[in-house]
């Protein structure tokens, strides 16, 4: 019998139904539970449990959640999205600013960053202008995705098959291959979310008005995180690609990022306090539990007796997106990428990865990090869920024609 699989089963359908008896259950409890399972049953032991929580993203995402959660309690944040989004006037300029703003940004702050700091952005647009927040929180939810697609620096995955891929000029690489369908694929989730939530759009203006900050001091500091963090993923670029021995982490860039906050501002204890603790668990809990399923080997006896042709663009794409909802798609790159490079795959081959591990992120809510830290946020901030199968009824259309898109441009 193996536990670590029947563990993930049950995992993924309690995330489907999230309801037990008159017990609602939250994302992070959930996967907490199964974590919490394969370890009572002997299936990781508490040292490799240990070792398989990534530190470096745990402190990424602490460093990223205190500068989004000072951004969003000082006001400048609603300051901010108030003089992007002015003069929008319609409910379809304001979808279209949002996937592609959210999608260019993604590119280059990474598809966590904008999934944390975009998240109140949605739900105060959802708030002033009487919008469905989960209309909004979808279009953030596929505009990262989509978005960070294009970009080497996108994501960790994409950034790990840049630099061990050793894709040559890795930017015009990805945009030689990705950005023209990155495109039609943002294009085609508006069309879509205008499809499924045909009412939101019909007959209805966005509001304008400026949104005043609350605490000054704290939004200056805020801003200057800001600043840093972008300044530092530029530092990146130049230190992956023109001095590969240097070792810059996006850690340090969300650690840096968020010391002007914890050094200066008087309410620094406050802003730690509401950060989304229960995201945090999550994760660490994720990894436990796919470590376990990992050790398992039945993924791995899986692939190998399917007996694919492993370097064609249509089978990459296929399994990154399955295999990704299953064991997330850090593990699938580093599973993959090895059997491709021995395979002597080709650039294109690469890329197809990155393409599907990635655009696995609309499938299913599992499928993104980026989509937890959507739904964690808003759960947290105003109680506002995204289910499963609302996700999905979008979620799995929209995959396959963005699947069918990459395909075209990469077969």
């Amino acid at each position: 019998m193996n536990i670590p699989i029947i563990v993930l089963a049950i995992v993924f359908l309690l995330i489907i139904i999230r309801q037990v008896g008159n017990i609602r259950l939250h994302i992070w409890q959930i996967m907490l539970l199964g974590a919490l399972v394969v370890m009572i049953t002997g299936q990781i032991s508490l040292t490799h449990a240990l070792k398989s929580v990534n530190i470096d993203v745990m402190l990424f995402l602490l460093g990223m959640f205190i500068v989004g959660q000072a951004v969003d309690q000082s006001g400048y944040l609603s300051h901010l999205s108030s003089k992007l989004f002015q003069k929008t006037g319609s409910v379809d300029r304001l979808m279209i600013n949002i996937l592609f703003g959210a999608a260019i940004a993604s590119a280059f702050l990474m598809n966590d960053t904008l999934a944390i700091i975009g998240t109140p952005v949605m739900l105060l647009l959802a708030r002033q202008n009487r919008i469905s927040p989960k209309l909004l929180l979808l279009a953030l939810a596929f505009a990262v995705t989509i978005g960070s697609l294009a970009s080497p620096i996108g994501n960790p995955h994409n950034l790990l098959i840049a630099i061990n891929g050793n894709i040559r000029a890795p930017f015009l690489t990805f945009l030689k291959f990705l950005l023209i369908p990155s495109i039609i694929n943002l294009l085609i989730a508006y069309l879509f979310l205008r499809i499924f939530y045909k009412k939101e759009f019909e007959n209805r203006s966005v509001r304008d008005g400026e949104e005043m900050i609350k605490d000054h001091r704290l939004a200056a500091l805020s801003r200057i995180s800001l600043m840093l963090l972008v300044l530092l993923v530029v530092a990146k670029v130049i230190a992956a690609f023109w001095s590969s021995s240097l070792d810059f982490r996006l850690t340090y860039i969300a650690l840096i990022g968020c010391l002007p906050i914890i050094i200066f501002s008087p309410k620094r204890f406050q802003v730690i306090k509401r950060i989304d603790w229960a995201t945090l668990i999550f994760f660490a809990a994720m990894f436990i539990l796919m470590a376990s399923v990992w050790e398992s080997g039945f993924f791995q006896k899986v692939l190998a007796g399917l007996k694919l042709d492993i370097t064609s663009p249509v089978v990459i794409l296929s399994v990154s997106v399955l295999m990704s909802q299953l064991i997330s798609n850090i593990p699938l790159v580093v599973l993959y990428m090895p059997i491709l490079l021995q395979a002597g795959a080709t650039t294109g081959a690469l890329i197809a990865l990155a393409a599907g591990s990635t655009i696995a992120g609309n499938f299913f809510i599992l499928g993104a990090a980026s989509n937890v830290i959507i739904i964690q946020n808003a759960e947290k901030k105003e109680g506002i869920t995204l289910t499963f199968w609302e996700f999905a009824r979008i979620g799995i259309p929209l995959t396959l024609v963005n699947l069918l898109v990459y395909w075209l441009f990469l077969r």
